[in-house]
């Protein structure tokens, strides 16, 4: 029995990374995708990796920072595979990297849209969709630096993956009497597009991977796995949490 059996998935930031290394996986559980991207083209991709896979996928592509966007996913979702049960809302970006002075109030506001707004966009459509269905499992991308360690240049970043653990915190409050679960997922450094702008060459991938107790950097389909767990039944009695997946940086010191 797979674990996702006959569930329906929206991810976001699904075209690459650590979203499209979930849909593949999630896919593969048993669970009908709904993904969303930026990028037609390689969205498209992965959808058909799923459907030339036997599994079942739609790709509606747009801007996690736009109101419409996240109708429109609930709304395919509902209309291809009847509703949704979870929603792996991993979408992101770090903006431009650099002392704080220097960031421009609307790469600030940029930052925060995509990061924190569209977390809030997201619940705003998602959540009466799981209630609709009995209950689910909602979780959201967020990230060790801001929470457990300080990065320099980085203050728009940890600012607004921050906050979605504070959201995280409040709807699972709010709607666990409603049999919705909602987890923040922190990943450490993975090999990601984002992950290899940031740490951009053999040294700084070097510098990124000593920081923690592997002394690696995790592909991307050990985040998926933790994802899968966050949104499966195995983590039936867990919500509200912070769940750290980061190799040990947050406590490592040598």
């Amino acid at each position: 029995m797979t674990r996702l059996t006959n569930k329906v998935a929206i991810i976001t930031g699904a075209s690459s990374g650590i979203g499209r290394a979930a849909a593949l996986l999630f896919a593969r559980q048993g669970a009908k995708i709904v993904l969303s991207a930026r990028g037609e083209k390689r969205l498209e991709a992965v959808a058909g990796e799923i459907r030339a896979a036997g599994g079942a996928a739609v790709a509606v592509a747009g801007d996690v920072s736009e109101e419409a966007h996240h109708q429109a996913l609930v709304e395919a979702a509902t209309a291809e595979f009847g509703g949704v049960d979870i929603a792996f809302n991993n979408a992101g970006t770090t903006g431009p990297v650099g002392p704080l002075p220097a960031l421009s109030i609307a790469d600030w506001q940029s930052v925060l849209d995509v990061n924190l707004t569209s977390g809030f966009l997201a619940a705003k459509y998602q959540l009466p969709a799981l209630e609709a269905r009995g209950g689910g499992a909602l979780v959201f991308t967020s990230t060790f630096v801001g929470y457990t360690a300080g990065f320099p240049g980085l203050a728009a970043y940890a600012a607004s993956k921050s906050g979605l653990v504070g959201l995280v915190q409040v709807l699972a409050s709010e709607y666990g009497p409603k049999g919705i679960r909602v987890n923040a997922l922190l990943p450490g450094a993975t090999d990601t597009p984002m992950g290899r702008d940031v740490a951009n060459t053999p040294e700084a991938r070097q510098f990124v991977a000593r920081l923690n107790a592997f002394k690696r950097i995790a592909e991307p389909e050990e985040i998926a796995e933790a994802a899968l767990f966050l949104c499966s039944d195995a983590s039936s009695f867990t919500t509200g949490t912070a769940m750290l997946v980061d190799g040990g940086v947050s406590i490592n010191r040598v």
